[in-house]
């Protein structure tokens, strides 16, 4: 094949990706612009129907709704403590346990890498684990949401692996100048993992905002209540309000339904947030971590 077809057929493939890569962006964008664009739209311009983009009748009655009481406000600073106690559990016990299974001189280091492994395809299931939450006093706290997920062992097996690849020979160093195993995770290993650190922080901390089935089982408080739960309350609740939209001819009949998209909103927004400065660190510390066995 000459050159010239090499071109144009790069140019074609090239052209075609684009295309593709730019109906997927539509497809994940356009849903959120629609929510968005309902939660500031007045109900008599939502019961017109059709695909709303842009909020022709602007309005914060939805938003004014929400925070007129003080639970869903008290809900985000439960999910914000919750992300943050939580993600910094979750990287403490995580780091710790992979700093020493890193390390070749582990005694059983190959058994507890199998007993990590295990617990990748086997769990002793929703009944046990309650039994041993409850059994830890953690039933209504905020613990039973943070404990339980201290450690995700795909993250650990990963991490484990990004601090293989860090040259013992700057461990080394250290322990010449008298550092302990403790100093040396703290003071060279963790500063140079800082992107792995940033990306798994990053997993970890959409876990906690996104929890709802542990908060169900174990937070019987509704004060205690995270975001997530707060927002099926509402979508529950403007569904029953609703109803069957086809027979309702009143424009407030509508407001449940920009409340319930302003609500997605305000449970999606906080944690998008997160990602423009964590960003250049997400593909480099999955990368990196990934490489090596």
């Amino acid at each position: 094949m000459s050159i010239e077809n090499r071109t144009v057929g790069s140019k074609l493939f090239n052209a075609a990706n684009a295309s593709l890569l730019l109906l997927f962006s539509l497809i994940t964008v356009i849903p959120f612009l629609y929510i968005l664009a309902v939660s500031f739209t007045s109900p008599a311009e939502v019961v017109k129907g059709g695909l709303l983009l842009f909020p022709k009748e602007f309005t914060f009655a939805a938003y004014q709704y929400i925070f007129s009481t003080d639970t869903m406000m008290r809900a985000i600073l439960v999910s914000v403590y919750i992300t943050v106690f939580g993600t910094a559990i979750n990287l403490f016990f995580t780091s710790i346990t992979a700093y020493p299974l890193a390390r070749s001189t582990l005694k059983g280091r190959r058994t507890i890498l199998l007993l990590v492994l295990i617990t990748m395809l086997f769990s002793g299931g929703m009944i046990p684990t309650y039994f041993v939450v409850k059994a830890f006093g953690m039933i209504n706290t905020y613990w039973s949401l943070m404990i339980p997920t201290a450690i995700s062992a795909f993250n650990l097996i990963v991490l484990k692996n990004f601090f293989q690849q860090i040259p013992d020979g700057l461990e080394d160093a250290a322990r010449i100048d008298g550092c302990s195993d403790l100093g040396i995770l703290f003071r060279i290993v963790l500063p140079l993992s800082l992107p792995a650190m940033a990306t798994f922080g990053l997993f970890y901390a959409v876990g906690h905002w996104n929890t709802y089935f542990n908060a169900v089982m174990y937070i019987n408080d509704s004060v205690k209540f995270p975001v997530q739960i707060v927002l099926r309350q509402i979508v529950l609740l403007s569904q029953d309000q609703i109803g069957d939209s086809t027979t309702q001819q009143d424009p407030e009949d509508y407001l449940p339904q920009t409340i319930r998209m302003a609500s997605i909103v305000i449970a999606t927004v906080p944690i998008l947030l997160v990602y423009p400065f964590l960003q250049k660190h997400f593909a480099k510390g999955v990368m990196l971590g990934s490489v090596k066995g």
